[in-house]
């Protein structure tokens, strides 16, 4: 495994950003790490990239304790951080340049890299001088310079514009052939456009842990509808193929229902079996967004 974590928890002070976190990751996975602000992502992050340590549980990296040899793991890791830390007063190549010094890296690798990521049109300016999207893509060539065999990704496309992200977006995916690749966003389209896998965290725990081509297999589909008049919790049990459902008020029901007919004529014919009109009724099929809102709301 190129990642293990292990009852992982994270106190600061009187807050709890990790509560008990484990998972993990194989060579080859591109994972995708997903959650509100303040879920605990960065923290998660800063812990696997040993740049602090944790209160309690075990973390490994390719077989390395990162907490036990923080500086053997780092040199096997690729890490941009979410507020991308660079010498803005170097030059491009020279910053890379620099970096190939401290990484042992042979320099003729840094004409490659600045391709790789599509930094050639820009690489004779200072970084200062560069738009945040492209700051952002030197913040992504140091992180892959050393051919790391695990990428730490903390939300990797602030910044960019749409052309930009797509190819960035195509990138982290070939990146993720060969490599262990975790990385955060709050963009959906992004992890389902480049991810194998999923995991959400609410409050610095994991609440799901999934491959991506499960939550697509979901047959879920969420109806929103309210009836003229009140009815009695049991009567939705009436209804078939019933997951869940909420009363969000008087008379309004968000049902959810695991099936891949449409559900909305049986609640028609529900509402007609019982006297009931349908004064508003709205449905969707459950995507990894609505699946997210869902879990972190």
């Amino acid at each position: 495994m190129s990642i293990k974590v292990t009852s992982v928890s994270k106190i600061y002070k009187t807050q709890k950003a990790l509560d008990n976190v484990s998972f993990s990751a194989n060579k080859g996975e591109v994972i995708g790490f997903l959650g509100p602000n303040g879920a605990g992502k960065s923290t998660m992050m800063k812990i696997l990239t040993g740049f602090i340590k944790p209160n309690a549980g075990e973390v490994f990296v390719d077989e390395i304790d990162v907490l036990q040899n923080p500086l053997e793991a780092q040199k096997i890791i690729g890490y941009l951080p979410e507020h991308n830390p660079l010498y803005r007063d170097m030059y491009v190549r020279e910053y890379l340049q620099f970096l190939a010094t401290i990484f042992k890296v042979d320099k003729s690798q840094i004409a490659s890299c600045i391709e790789r990521v599509g930094l050639t049109s820009e690489a004779h300016k200072k970084i200062n001088q560069l738009s945040k999207g492209y700051q952002q893509r030197v913040g992504l060539a140091a992180a892959i310079l050393h051919n790391p065999k695990v990428l730490i990704l903390d939300e990797p496309t602030t910044g960019l514009d749409p052309n930009q992200l797509v190819e960035i977006r195509a990138l982290i995916k070939e990146l993720g052939k060969d490599k262990t690749v975790l990385f955060s966003t709050h963009i959906m389209q992004e992890v389902e456009s480049v991810c194998d896998r999923v995991l959400i965290i609410k409050k610095g725990k994991i609440m799901i842990d999934k491959k991506l081509s499960e939550l697509q297999e979901n047959k879920q589909q969420t109806i929103d509808v309210t009836f003229d008049n009140k009815i009695q919790e049991q009567w939705i049990n009436k209804l078939p193929n019933v997951v869940s459902y909420k009363n969000n008020y008087d008379n309004n029901w968000c049902i959810t229902f695991e099936s891949e007919e449409d559900m909305r004529p049986k609640v028609f014919d529900f509402s007609q079996e019982n006297g009931l009109k349908i004064l508003g009724l709205n449905t969707q099929n459950k995507t990894l967004e609505t699946l997210f809102r869902e879990i972190t709301a």
